[in-house]
C-alpha cells in the first residue's frame, strides 16, 4: 500500500465564508459562490467536483489569488491572500502555451518572472522536462507537439516555480482517452513518490471516476449558487483498482450526492426577470441544457429495463461523464418524466407514457410541460402581446443578459429555442433571427414584417 506524502499535515489554505457575486447592469447580483468554508492542508490531493456552471473554476481562481471574493476571507498559511498567490501555480485546461516560444522558454516563464538567472533556470527547466518525459524537445515549438505533450509542458511550467499548492483546472479534459489516462497515472506517481515539490494538489474536475481514482478527498459543489454539498475522504489505498467493489461503491455514492437534490438546493433563492414592478416580478429559474433527442433515447432505454436504472451504470454504458448526463436527467425531472433518487433514475407515469408514445404525442407532452416553465411563459407573453407576434432574438438575449452572464444568456435562449421548435411552442427563423408564434403561418423578416409563407 502506497501512502500519500507529507504525513505531518499543516494547513496551507483556509477559506472562510467565501462568496462571489457579479453585479448586472440593472444592479441585480448573481451569486456564483455562497459561503464557502474550506481548509486545504499539506499532503492532500483534493478533487473539486460539481456540474458545469457550479463555480469550480471561479473558486480555483480565488484560491490562487487571480480573482477576489466579494465577501469572505482567503488565507494562505494564516496570512490574507490579497493578490496572486506566489506559493501556488496553475495548470490550465487549454495548455495556455505561448506558440512563438520554444518548449524550454515556456517552462522558464515563471522563473524569468521571479528573476532567476539564466543558467539556473535553464538547468532546472531541463531537469523538469526530463522528469515529465520531454527530454530532447526543449527547442521544439508547441505546434510540433501532440496535445498530451503540450499538457506535460504545462505541468513542467507550473512545477518550475516550486509551488506548495498545485492547482489544476480540468487538466485532462482536452486530451483523448488514452493520453489522459497515461498522464493521470504519471502525475499520480510523481506525487506519491514525492518527486515534485508540491505539498498539496487541488484539481477541478467533472469526472467522478477521475476524482475517485486520483484524490484522497473529494469536495462536491452544488449549483446556482455553489455551496459545499459534501466533503468526502477517499479511504482507498493507492494504486487504485477501478474494478474493485470498493471503488465502484464509492463512485456510486458520489453519483448519488451529485445527482440528488438537497434541502439547501431546494430552498435556494431563484433568479428573477424584471418585466414588471418589483412587487409583481416574474420568478425565473435557469433551465438545464438537455437535448430532446438524448432525453428521448435515455427514457426509451430506461423503459426497456423496467422503468428504472442506476445512473452510474447508465453513464458508464453510454460513455457519459456526469456533466453530460446531469442536464438530461434534470430535463427529465423538469418535464415530470422521471425522478432521480439515491442515484437511480425512475420513470414517472408520464415518463412511461412518453417512452411508449409516437412523435406527435411526445411533442404534445413536452409542450404541456413548457407552459409551466417561467422562461417560456416570458417569451410567449412577449410574442403574444406584439401585434405581429414576432420579436428579434437579440431582444431576448439583451433581456436575459440583464440577469445572466453573456454566455449563460445565450445558452439559455438557445436551449429554449431548441425545445420550443421541437414542440412548436413558438418558432424561430435562423435567417431573420426572429422568434414568432405560428398564428399566420408566415415568417416575419428582420423588421417584423410578414415576409413569406412557410409552405411556399
Amino acid at each position: 500500500m502506497i501512502q500519500t506524502p507529507y504525513e505531518q499535515k499543516s494547513r496551507l489554505i483556509r477559506l472562510l465564508g467565501v462568496t462571489k457575486t457579479y453585479t448586472q447592469p440593472d444592479k441585480y447580483d448573481i451569486r456564483i459562490l455562497d459561503d464557502i468554508t474550506l481548509d486545504i492542508s499539506s499532503g492532500e490531493f483534493i478533487a473539486l467536483l460539481g456540474p458545469s456552471g457550479s463555480g469550480k473554476s471561479t473558486l480555483l481562481r480565488i484560491i490562487t489569488g487571480l480573482s477576489r471574493p466579494s465577501y469572505g476571507t482567503v488565507l494562505y498559511r494564516d496570512q490574507p491572500v490579497v493578490g496572486p498567490n506566489l506559493h501556488a501555480a496553475m495548470v490550465f485546461q487549454s495548455f495556455a502555451l505561448y506558440p512563438w516560444l520554444t518548449i524550454l522558454q515556456n517552462v522558464e516563464l515563471g522563473l524569468v518572472a521571479k528573476g532567476i538567472e539564466q543558467s539556473r533556470r535553464r538547468e532546472k527547466s531541463l531537469k523538469l522536462l526530463d522528469l515529465i518525459g520531454l527530454s530532447g524537445y526543449e527547442d521544439a515549438l508547441p505546434k510540433e507537439l501532440s496535445g498530451g505533450m503540450r499538457q506535460r509542458v504545462g505541468f513542467a511550467r507550473a512545477l518550475a516555480v516550486d509551488p506548495e499548492l498545485l492547482c489544476m483546472d480540468e487538466p485532462f479534459s482536452a486530451l483523448d482517452f488514452l493520453t489522459a489516462e497515461n498522464l493521470r497515472s504519471e502525475l499520480l506517481d510523481l506525487w506519491l513518490q514525492s518527486k515534485i515539490p508540491t505539498r498539496a494538489v487541488l484539481m477541478v474536475t467533472h469526472g467522478i471516476e477521475e476524482a475517485v481514482f486520483m484524490a484522497d478527498r473529494i469536495v462536491i459543489l452544488s449549483k446556482n449558487p455553489a455551496r459545499i454539498m459534501a466533503d468526502l475522504p477517499v479511504p482507498l489505498p493507492y494504486p487504485r483498482n477501478r474494478k474493485s467493489p470498493q471503488f465502484i461503491d464509492l463512485v456510486d455514492e458520489v453519483y448519488k450526492i451529485v445527482t440528488g437534490r438537497t434541502t439547501e438546493q431546494e430552498s435556494a433563492p431563484e433568479q428573477t426577470i424584471n418585466m414588471e414592478p418589483a412587487s409583481k416580478r416574474m420568478r425565473l429559474t435557469p433551465i438545464p441544457y438537455g437535448h430532446i433527442s438524448m432525453l428521448t433515447g435515455l427514457l426509451e432505454l430506461v423503459a426497456d429495463r423496467g422503468n428504472q436504472d442506476d445512473l452510474y451504470h447508465l453513464g458508464s454504458e453510454l460513455f457519459l461523464e456526469v456533466d453530460d448526463l446531469l442536464p438530461v436527467t434534470e430535463t427529465a425531472e423538469l418535464f415530470h418524466l422521471a425522478e432521480v433518487k439515491e442515484g437511480d433514475l425512475t420513470l414517472t407515469d408520464l415518463g412511461k407514457q412518453f417512452a411508449d408514445a409516437d412523435l406527435t404525442w411526445r411533442k404534445r407532452i413536452i409542450r404541456d410541460q413548457l407552459k409551466d416553465i417561467p422562461l417560456f411563459n416570458l417569451i410567449e407573453r412577449v410574442l403574444r402581446n406584439k401585434a405581429n407576434h414576432a420579436m428579434p432574438k437579440e431582444f431576448f438575449n439583451d433581456l436575459l443578459e440583464e440577469h445572466f452572464s453573456v454566455d449563460e444568456a445565450e445558452h439559455q435562449l438557445t436551449t429554449a429555442i431548441n425545445w420550443a421548435r421541437f414542440t412548436e411552442f413558438f418558432h424561430y427563423d435562423p435567417d431573420t433571427e426572429m422568434l414568432y408564434l405560428d398564428t399566420d403561418s408566415e415568417i416575419p423578416d428582420e423588421n417584423g414584417a410578414l415576409a413569406y409563407k412557410k409552405n411556399e
